[in-house]
């Protein structure tokens, strides 16, 4: 029998052991000329040692362990033959069951033993597991991502912004506002608009853990800090009596490659579209399925194509409402379908253009006014309670959601709580540009622009929805009761801007400096899902930024920013924002 073969099969055999064994076996195989019939073969001796030490499994030891005896057997037979052949020529004649060993010379045990050794090895150092400046191989399909910012922030505002700006986010979040005078508490909850906050210490941090179980397989976790459940922000604000900070999850996804060129995804995700912080925070993570295509075409690579598909559930209502009925509403679910498509050309080493064409239907999301109910006589909630927003930030239009009976003894005094819900539909048309190309001696130069039109915008349609009960939105010299003339919003967005310099810092010394401005109507996109730092989230917001960065180290950098915003339409509210920040990612 082969040493080879013996090495080959076992797949965790260790080094150590298989030298020290070949010595012993070889020991036991120079036994007396005339050794008992019970006396076993080197490899028998070895296949055994290696069992015994537990460096070969049971199962593939016992299968070697049983081939090696049936040809010590054939072996054993054959010296049988040979021995008394040649007893009958000397007149030696053996006693019957004596075995001949062969003696083994030092030089055939040294060839075995450093051959065991170097295919062992050889194997070991394939594998990564027995070499000391080895990982094991799984681990190489590890790794670990991350960043971490220290901001300051300053929040200016003007001293003639309107100080009758209502939270409607808090309200949705706690039990509704009485809008009956008689029996309400008091004003609504109202945002800060006048009063400035300065040196706001703030951080992020974000770890994530990337899986490669395939070459088509892969998986990712991430954990990132955050204030709370915002989607649009993992910023977690310091100070709180030096309180531990919450950490939550950010993302777990899997995907799959099944052709190349195309993705497969689902779970918890980043955005997997091409799109501009004005439509999306670039903090914004998404929940469902998407597939992704991206390749280069055969007749031009400097053409590559990408198109993506998403489906993103974005809320679901409660199994339990109302939860103190028997009987439940039906289920509803607002979704998120999207497309897009697009492509980047390499024009040469100094210009490269890219553009994309999405279309994003928010399904479901629009406000309904509910059925009577008889919050007085003990209703839990109203029917259409669900299709306030989870989240939203602030400048979409409003519309009550509440048919809210009155208690026909006491008309005057029944409270009557409400919920807003967004009185357009959104199904959106979203345009992206970008150019690179290199000027004054080769220094970077990126200039991105970005449209967004609401198809689906339709004031008429709006107040017809709401049935008279609009909110918001109304002309800063409008009536007390305003009408549907003086109603002021839009379906249109755009942003344009330009980055000098070094796009992503990431060596010692790269820099950039930048410029842009932005127009959100507010209507043109949901509010809650874009950049929560300019005009402070949302639409109905205009404004400029300018900004800088500065790497002082490899993947370490320092941010400057400055933004300055007003409302489109509406009541005053002017607020100027700095930022100054310390990154690293790793």
């Amino acid at each position: 029998m082969r040493l080879p073969l013996l090495a080959r099969t076992a797949q965790a055999v260790a080094s150590a052991s298989v030298i020290a064994l070949v010595p012993l076996a070889a020991a036991q195989a120079q036994t007396s000329k005339w050794d008992a019939p019970a006396a076993e073969s080197t490899m028998v001796v070895l296949i055994k040692g290696l069992i015994q030490s537990g460096a070969l499994a049971k199962d593939v030891g016992e299968a070697l362990l049983a081939q090696a005896q049936t040809e010590a057997m054939t072996a054993q037979q054959s010296q049988r033959q040979a021995t008394a052949a040649a007893a009958t020529t000397s007149g030696l004649r053996p006693v019957p069951g004596d075995v001949r060993v062969p003696y083994i010379s030092q030089t055939v045990r040294d060839e075995i033993r450093n051959e065991i050794k170097g295919e062992v090895m050889a194997q070991a150092k394939s594998e990564g597991w027995a070499s000391p400046n080895e990982t094991p191989e799984w681990s190489k399909r590890i790794r670990f991502e991350g960043d971490v910012r220290v901001r300051g922030e300053s929040r200016l505002f003007n001293g003639g912004n309107s100080n009758e700006m209502v939270n409607y986010a808090a309200i949705n979040d706690g039990a509704g506002y009485d809008v009956n005078t008689n029996t309400t508490s008091g004003l609504p909850p109202m945002l800060n608009t006048r009063q400035n906050r300065n040196n706001q210490m703030r951080v992020r941090t974000r770890i994530g853990l990337l899986a490669d179980i395939s070459e088509s397989t892969h998986a990712g976790v991430r954990l990132a800090s955050g204030s709370d459940t915002s989607p649009v922000s993992t910023t977690q604000t310091l100070g709180g009596g030096l309180g531990k900070k919450n950490v939550w999850l950010d993302q777990a996804w899997l995907s799959y490659k099944p052709l190349d060129g195309l993705t497969l995804m689902g779970g918890r995700f980043a955005n997997p579209f091409v799109s501009t912080d004005m439509l999306f925070s670039n903090d914004l993570n998404m929940d469902g399925i998407a597939v992704q295509y991206q390749k280069a075409l055969a007749s031009n690579r400097d053409v590559e194509v990408f198109g993506t598909l998403g489906i993103i559930p974005l809320e679901y209502s409660s199994d339990n409402h109302p939860s103190r009925s028997m009987d439940k509403a039906s289920s509803e679910v607002k979704w998120l379908l999207g497309a897009q498509a697009g492509a980047s050309w390499k024009l040469d080493d100094s210009n490269r253009l890219r553009g994309a064409l999405g279309y994003y239907d928010f399904r479901n999301v629009a406000g309904r006014v509910s059925a009577p109910c008889a919050l007085y006589a003990g209703a839990d909630g109203c029917s259409t309670d669900w299709s306030r927003p989870a989240f939203m930030q602030k400048g979409n239009t409003l519309m009550l959601l509440r048919d809210i009976a009155l208690n026909p003894y006491d008309q005057a005094n029944t409270p009557q709580p409400q919920y807003l819900g967004l009185a357009s539909k959104f199904q959106l048309l979203d345009l992206n540009l970008r150019w690179d190309t290199k000027v004054a001696g080769g220094y970077g130069l990126r200039l991105d622009a970005n449209y967004v039109r609401n198809l689906a915008y339709d004031k008429e349609a709006m107040f017809r929805r709401a049935r008279g009960g609009i909110i918001n939105n109304f002309g800063a010299n409008a009536p007390l009761t305003p009408t549907q003339a003086d109603f002021k919003s839009g379906g249109n967005a755009y942003m344009l801007q330009a980055t000098f310099g070094s796009p992503s810092p990431a060596a010692r010394g790269d820099w950039n400096v930048l410029a842009g401005y932005k127009r959100i109507e507010p209507d043109a996109m949901p509010d809650g899902y874009n950049d929560s730092s300019f005009h402070l989230g949302g639409t109905n917001a205009r404004g400029y930024y300018i900004g800088g960065s500065y790497a002082i180290d490899k993947n370490t950098w320092f941010t400057g920013r400055w933004m300055s915003t007003k409302e489109v339409y509406g009541a005053p509210f002017q607020v100027d924002m700095l930022q100054l920040e310390f990154n690293a990612r790793f």
